[in-house]
């Protein structure tokens, strides 16, 4: 009798009296071993064993299996523990797994698998501990060891029912310290924090940042566990979001890298370029209408980029504000106008000090008070506008569904330009008679 062969005697024998212990001994071998056993069990055997199983581990041992013999295990699981399973293998093998499926399971595991591109379902880990409630502390230190030397991190360990419902957490002290005849139910804490599978992702950085978590569990509505979300991944996945913000604010593309192609990078920017140079003509135009008095008044010219300038960097401010606001969720529905009245305000007091200041400069250097007054209140109205438009343009554009990121401080500076210019250039007509010899 060859050793495999011993070994599946002894697992069948074990099976009948106790499928912990029997999981238990497949634990302890090699995962060669271990797979060649398993594999070669009855397949109503297989699945009470596999049932037993730490999910990643059953996951290990099956990665080399027969496409067919995964599909009939899989069929006599329960979906959630097939999607679980099945989440472990590599994306190709999943594909092909999926089209052997009958179709009504295949259903339920393709919804069980397939979350939204930004909830922390497609960045948990996979790789977790999790024992039966039954377990004796004994055995469950046993376990604890014998996993984590094949590489499953130790770091939480959790405690489920039979269904996979997550059922608490082990403390390890607590463990350590528990008569050798304790369950695990007696010993694990109850209270836990969970993130829904569907949840955003910048969401669950926010609660693990809040908390000072460096891990969490991740559950689905019925609160099976389905993997381990770490806030070192969150905090990446949130710093490539915001990256992608950024360079989508300024008009490049969210996913273009230094290593992109030429023609990718000019594909991803000559469009909003374009778009750039329209605006830029609209505010050129808006000069043009007040060429008569900028031909009697050259010093006029001379403020016009000062105005662009001041205008452009308040609106900055408020555009990075809510901007940030808007990422991190922190602008609930009734906050929306408030929000905009406040930068409006702020971009008010702003004026007026910015405003006095440019004012008295341009006093004493052309020597004409109305031009002081002129200047001063052009800042005055472009600030404002500036702070207005900062704050209502990124929020429009995320109330219609568009991306507010998507190269709002374009739109900022048209805004900001035209309406500056209008204005100062406005009140120098207005005070024509006072500004010209």
């Amino acid at each position: 009798m060859t050793d495999s062969t011993a070994l599946l005697v002894v697992v069948q024998k074990m099976f009948e009296h106790d499928i912990g212990q029997a999981a238990k001994l497949l634990e302890s071998l090699t995962e060669e071993e271990a797979a060649e056993v398993l594999l070669a069990l009855p397949l109503p055997l297989a699945v009470r064993i596999v049932n037993g199983l730490q999910i990643s581990y059953a996951a290990t041992l099956l990665k080399n299996a027969d496409e067919g013999y995964i599909s009939d295990l899989a069929t006599h699981l329960e979906p959630q523990l097939a999607a679980s399973i099945l989440m472990h293998l590599p994306p190709e093998s999943r594909e092909r797994l999926a089209k052997r499926l009958s179709g009504k399971l295949k259903g339920k595991i393709r919804e069980l698998l397939d979350y939204p591109e930004d909830s922390i379902g497609r960045n948990m880990s996979t790789d977790f501990i999790a024992l039966k409630k039954g377990l004796r502390a004994e055995e469950a230190i046993e376990r604890i060891r014998s996993l984590a030397k094949k590489g499953f991190p130790a770091s939480y360990v959790y405690v489920v029912d039979n269904e996979n419902h997550l059922e608490g957490v082990l403390n390890m002290r607590a463990l350590m310290l528990a008569g050798p005849d304790t369950k695990l139910t007696d010993i694990a804490r109850k209270e836990l924090f969970t993130l829904h599978c569907f949840t955003d992702r910048q969401d669950a950085a926010n609660e693990l940042a809040k908390r000072k978590f460096f891990a969490a569990p991740v559950v689905d509505s019925e609160n099976r566990i389905l993997g381990l979300i770490k806030a070192e991944r969150m905090i990446l996945g949130v710093q490539d979001e915001v990256a992608k913000d950024i360079q989508r604010m300024f008009g490049a593309g969210g996913d273009e890298r230094i290593s992109s192609t030429l023609w990718f990078s000019l594909k991803k920017r000559l469009p909003w370029l374009h778009i750039n140079l329209a605006t830029a003509f609209l505010a050129a135009s808006v000069v043009a209408l007040f060429e008569g008095i900028i031909a009697k008044l050259t010093i006029l010219a001379v403020f016009l980029p000062v105005v662009a300038g001041q205008g452009g960097n308040a609106g900055a401010q408020s555009l990075a504000v809510v901007m940030r606001g808007i990422v991190m969720r922190e602008i609930p529905k009734g906050r929306i106008l408030p929000l905009i009245w406040k930068e409006g305000k702020i971009g008010a007091v702003n004026g007026v000090v910015i405003g006095i200041v440019t004012a008295l400069v341009a006093w004493i250097w052309y020597g004409n008070p109305y031009l002081g007054l002129v200047i001063g209140l052009g800042m005055l109205v472009n600030l404002i506008v500036a702070g207005l438009s900062g704050a209502a343009i990124p929020l429009t554009m995320k109330r219609m569904g568009i991306d507010p990121a998507q190269s709002s401080s374009i739109i900022l500076t048209t805004v900001t330009d035209v309406l500056g210019f209008l204005a100062f250039l406005g009140f120098a007509v207005m005070f024509q008679n006072f500004l010209v010899p």
